[in-house]
């Protein structure tokens, strides 16, 4: 669980629902139905209309995405190459097939069944890039798809706002009536702006961010993965897995 996400948003729903609380009336009057159905409803048919509906379904694990965290750390990868090149060099390569049951990336799974079956570091290299190259397309659109309803949110909360206005100058006789159409007015704009600025801007540079963190990561194995085919030393392999690390946090700058 990404705990600064989670803060990030108990914060931010916290804070507007403390000041409306403060300023006296209860949330009774900034919930309007209405108004939902402009904002929220008609941000979900932009993303249909913009779309694929297998994209649309697939927000959802998106959104996940930005409260899980599921990959190890750099550290923790050049530990377990280490490791693995220590049995390698050993034991040779197909003792590594005893550790794969030990390991829980199924993208370094695949890799290590790759090395010991004896494929060459150029086809490691090949078809582990190309997944890469997936997985980063996924991760693009689903922070497109996050874009697209901050995009869309604020434009259907201007919307209600118009068709608010709309509604009120025409009922400006009958005082009873000004009161609806001034919380459409209002509130699907009020929507629209926590939508898009405290949702969906924000998990969309989050997934960015995870994004950018997974892609270094599996460069990093793949790496690895092809040092173990070419039979390098531990030593060799640990030494070009640090490239991935800043400087402050390699072991030989420590060091010194």
């Amino acid at each position: 669980m990404d705990i600064a996400t989670v803060i990030g948003l108990v914060m931010g729903i916290g804070l507007v629902v403390g000041s409306i609380l403060i300023g006296g009336g209860g949330l009774g009057p900034f919930c309007d139905i209405p108004s939902l159905m402009i904002t929220v409803g008609g941000s979900i048919a932009a993303i249909l209309m913009n779309f694929p509906m297998k994209n649309v379904i697939s927000l959802f694990s998106v959104v996940k995405k930005c409260f899980t965290v599921a990959l190890p750390s750099t550290a923790e990868v050049i530990d377990k190459f280490r490791e693995l090149s220590t049995i390698a060099r050993r034991d040779g390569l197909l003792s590594l097939e005893g550790e794969l049951e030990k390991i829980k990336d199924t993208f370094l799974i695949r890799g290590l069944e790759m090395v010991i079956g004896g494929s060459t570091a150029e086809d490691v290299q090949s078809v582990l890039s190309t997944e890469v190259s997936y997985i980063e397309l996924r991760h693009r659109n689903g922070k497109k798809l996050l874009d697209a309803i901050a995009a869309a949110a604020p434009a259907f909360g201007m919307i209600g706002t118009l068709i608010g206005l709309v509604q009120m100058l025409r009922t400006l006789d009958d005082p009873s009536k000004i009161g609806l159409g001034m919380a459409v007015a209002l509130l699907t704009t009020l929507y629209g702006a926590l939508i898009a600025n405290l949702l969906c801007l924000p998990l969309a540079g989050k997934l960015e961010t995870r994004s950018q963190e997974e892609i270094m990561l599996r460069e990093l194995m793949i790496t690895g993965l092809t040092a173990l085919v070419e039979g390098h030393p531990p030593r060799v392999v640990e030494e070009r897995l640090n490239a991935f690390l800043s400087p402050s946090n390699r072991p030989l700058q420590n060091a010194a």
